[in-house]
């Protein structure tokens, strides 16, 4: 008996292990997530016959309005992957539109991107030598940062933009950047958005509108999500600066100089918060500082990051959302809001069902309350109030927050306070 139970857990110990699932690449889960979006968008563009959800001209506004947030959001990586909390890039961005309008209305729009870039990375400064040098509260330092911005992109505004515009809330008219199109490209593209086909029309609505009108600040803006995950996840430097965001002290023994790592990954986050603010300054639409114009975005880039998972790709996807919501409302107003409500009521029957193969029998009635809920809002209503609609993508951005929030897995490190020589 005794030799069978041996030979039994034998076997047991030599049996081969099952090889482990494949998983689907990064790149491959958000190109099939951009063709589901695209068919639910397509799916309620019909059901309720409003096409602005697939224009051309939304898909432009969306990308100019998500290239903000999405810059504020690769600040919010680079600074949180080095361990330290940003929720100062509001003001950073504030920062970045001044410096953007004054180096555009003396040098064009070039000098008027390094002005910003070196405005925020100014205030990365300061937010850097609070939180690591002097160990002040992550959170403390952030919102005096966005106090602080406010109140010198005030007062700078005062100084030098009053005399030339005769306000000192706005800087007189600047040279924004150029912009491009593929045009034979476009040209085939807007011809199968106008045959209405369902589906193929939407598509190439979305399409053209993203290879209509690009700036070369577009351009840079998207590819610093690759070259951002690369250099942190594919380079020794990003591997040192996120072990300081996960654990400093083994960092530390290890020769890593953790206090240089943060302070660069804080530079960094401001000067990408500032060429946010740019954005907002020198492309079209722009053409000026104005007080209050970023309007949040800084807060709601820090959202996408999150809601990202603290990862390049994720982020993206996050800054997409969020400026398409206010590309919308700016585009079609409050019955285009509606007709979203409409996609979103088909988007969560999907995952239902989704969690009822799965067998999550809680997250199948909440999305069925959910859904519920938004589909009698879409019913009653003809549209949305006028004072709520500006307001769309602040309501995205907690909604989506809400529902991420049971995944997410930020740094273990993230804001927590480090001094040199803790490990000995």
């Amino acid at each position: 008996m005794a030799l069978d139970v041996a030979s039994q857990s034998g076997d047991a110990m030599t049996m081969p292990t099952p090889p482990p699932r494949r998983r689907l690449p990064g790149w491959a889960k958000g190109i099939l997530w951009a063709i589901g979006v695209i068919a639910v968008l397509s799916a309620a563009s019909y059901l309720t016959g409003v096409n602005t959800l697939t224009s051309t001209n939304t898909a432009q506004t969306a990308l100019r309005l998500a290239l903000p947030i999405l810059l504020a959001a690769l600040g919010g990586l680079w600074s949180e992957r080095a361990g330290v909390i940003n929720i100062g890039l509001e003001g950073m961005m504030i920062l970045g539109t001044w410096g953007a309008a004054w180096g555009a209305y003396y040098g064009g729009p070039w000098l008027g991107l390094v002005a910003a870039i070196v405005m925020g990375a100014l205030g990365g400064l300061l937010h850097a030598i609070a939180t690591v040098t002097f160990n002040v509260n992550h959170i403390v330092s952030g919102v005096a940062i966005n106090l602080l911005g406010l109140g010198i992109a005030k007062y700078l505004a005062t100084l030098i933009f009053q005399p030339l515009s005769g306000n000192p809330r706005q800087s007189p008219t600047v040279p924004t950047f150029d912009t491009y199109s593929a045009t034979y490209l476009s040209d085939w593209l807007s011809g199968l958005e106008k045959q209405q086909r369902v589906g193929i029309s939407d598509a190439a609505g979305l399409i053209n509108g993203l290879v209509t009108g690009v700036s070369p600040l577009t351009i840079i803006a998207i590819l610093l999500v690759p070259v951002s995950y690369l250099v942190l996840w594919r380079t020794r430097f990003g591997l040192r600066l996120r072990s300081c965001g996960e654990n400093p002290v083994a960092a530390e023994s290890l020769g890593v100089n953790v206090y240089a790592y943060k302070y660069t990954g804080v530079l960094f986050s401001g000067a990408l918060a500032g060429m946010g603010g740019a954005a907002l300054v020198l492309l079209q639409g722009g053409g000026g500082y104005l007080e209050g114009q970023t309007n949040g975005r800084g807060y709601i880039g820090l959202a996408a990051m999150i809601f990202g998972n603290w990862r390049p790709g994720g982020l993206l996807g996050g800054a997409a959302l969020f400026g398409y919501a206010d590309g919308l409302q700016l585009a079609g107003g409050g019955k285009a809001v509606l007709a979203l409500l409409y996609g979103a009521v088909l988007l969560l029957g999907v995952l239902v069902v989704v969690q009822l193969i799965r067998r999550q029998w809680i997250a199948a009635a909440l999305g069925v309350v959910g859904a519920g809920v938004l589909y009698w809002i879409y019913w009653s209503n003809d549209t949305l109030p006028g004072d709520l609609i500006p307001y769309t993508a602040h309501v995205v951005t907690l909604i989506v927050l809400a529902v991420a929030s049971q995944r997410l897995r930020p740094p273990k490190a993230d804001g927590a306070r480090y001094r040199r020589g803790e490990g000995d």
